[in-house]
């Protein structure tokens, strides 16, 4: 079960390089229930993910480059890039940064995952996080990649 919440950056936070970062490329084989093959850095992934915004299932099985390649050409609309940056925000919570790159550039959004419901509502953001889009369709990667 994937608990997290998403925000629009209205400023990046002092020193984002000195922060592990991924380079991120994915794509959406289907869309309606969400199946994605996503590379991060080295590491290839096949995604389900369930209806829900806040709250949803998620499951990750591992690719090799080989499927990756060959499952590519067949993903709907834009291969999404981004850099994805590791912001220890307390002991319990990492922000995710993402700055996207290409056509979707310069969008950013950071999200952050949590063990129960509770603790997401409850999460004060940041003074750099901007508006909550949790609830927002329009900011779900699988529509994302519908930009021309």
């Amino acid at each position: 079960m994937e608990i997290e919440r998403k925000f629009l950056v209205k400023e990046l936070p002092a020193n984002l390089e000195s922060y592990p970062q991924q380079h991120i490329s994915q794509g959406y084989i289907n869309r309606n229930p969400v199946v994605r093959i996503r590379r991060s850095n080295d590491d290839y992934y096949l995604t389900y993910k369930g209806k829900g915004m806040m709250v949803r299932e998620e499951y990750n099985l591992p690719l090799n480059e080989e499927s990756f390649l060959h499952m590519l050409p067949k993903i709907d609309g834009i291969l999404i890039d981004k850099i994805r940056y590791l912001i220890p925000l307390d002991e319990k919570h990492t922000a995710e940064l993402d700055i996207f790159q290409g056509t979707l550039a310069p969008l950013r959004i950071v999200e952050v995952e949590f063990a129960t419901e509770e603790d997401a509502l409850a999460f004060v953001p940041p003074a750099w996080f901007g508006d909550d889009v949790t609830q927002s369709k329009k900011y779900h990667n699988s529509n994302l990649s519908q930009t021309n």
